[in-house]
């Protein structure tokens, strides 16, 4: 626990050297938000996040998305943000996490920067917001899909696959979705995998599978919430049995041999 100021944490979390980054700042901004000693501010600092995304520092960029995450999450219990602050911010973070180019995962000197993990994170707690409907939450779902179908060299090396897989489940266990809602942003995908040419699978294409095979696995057992103890109850995702035959179609374009 550190005693600095929110104000200095906030300084903390730009910071290129990993320990302050990672250790003090955001380890100690999360408890704050989580514990409700930063609703007099969560506004501020969703405001102060969201326009981290344009910095041109990508440890800046990246840490963003893991508060902003915690205060939309903060703001699903307490109703304190409002409307407007969370559309704001959703629309903030859509547009960095789709065109971010830096993908790396870890580096020597940085530590931890994560931009797929870390972004998954804001997906995820954006997808379990009340104040996102239908339409919203179909967005997200084709924000997942245009993350992964990105042109990149970066190959998932640490989890990022699970984590998105994890978050685009999150979008999936709102019930108000309706089943065409629910597969219809894999369609995407379809189109991509069914044009491409042989020889050597593409960085996007087997961080894509991977994704979702693991969601698939997702579909069938359940999710547990981020907020529930090991052991607790599992959440099912809407239309999983529509969502679970879809996600085969699409892998099956990849390996014919799945049954």
């Amino acid at each position: 626990m550190s005693n600095l100021p929110t104000s200095s944490l906030v300084v903390l979390l730009s910071s290129p050297d990993p320990h302050e980054r990672d250790e003090i700042a955001y380890t100690e901004l999360a408890r704050r938000i989580a514990g409700g000693d930063e609703d007099h501010a969560l506004a501020r600092l969703g405001d102060l996040m969201a326009a981290r995304f344009s910095d041109p520092e990508i440890q800046v960029r990246t840490f963003a998305a893991l508060i902003l995450a915690e205060v939309v999450d903060r703001d699903r219990i307490t109703n304190l943000a409002g409307q407007s602050s969370v559309t704001r911010w959703r629309d903030a973070f859509a547009t960095w996490y789709r065109s971010e180019e830096d993908l790396r995962g870890w580096d020597d000197q940085l530590g931890w920067l994560h931009a797929i993990a870390h972004g998954a994170d804001a997906l995820g707690a954006f997808g379990r917001s009340p104040r996102l409907g239908p339409d919203d939450l179909t967005g997200l779902l084709a924000l997942g899909r245009d993350r992964l179908l990105t042109g990149t060299d970066v190959m998932f090396a640490n989890q990022e696959d699970d984590r998105l897989a994890y978050a685009i489940a999150l979008v999936l266990t709102r019930q108000e979705l309706e089943a065409h809602q629910i597969t219809g942003w894999l369609e995407g995908i379809s189109e991509r995998f069914a044009a491409s040419e042989g020889g050597p699978v593409p960085a996007w294409a087997s961080n894509t599978m991977r994704t979702l095979r693991m969601l698939y696995v997702m579909a069938d057992r359940g999710v547990r919430l981020p907020d529930t103890k090991a052991g607790g109850p599992i959440v099912a995702i809407a239309h999983g049995v529509d969502l679970r035959t879809a996600l085969a179609d699409v892998l099956r374009l990849s390996w014919p041999y799945l049954g």
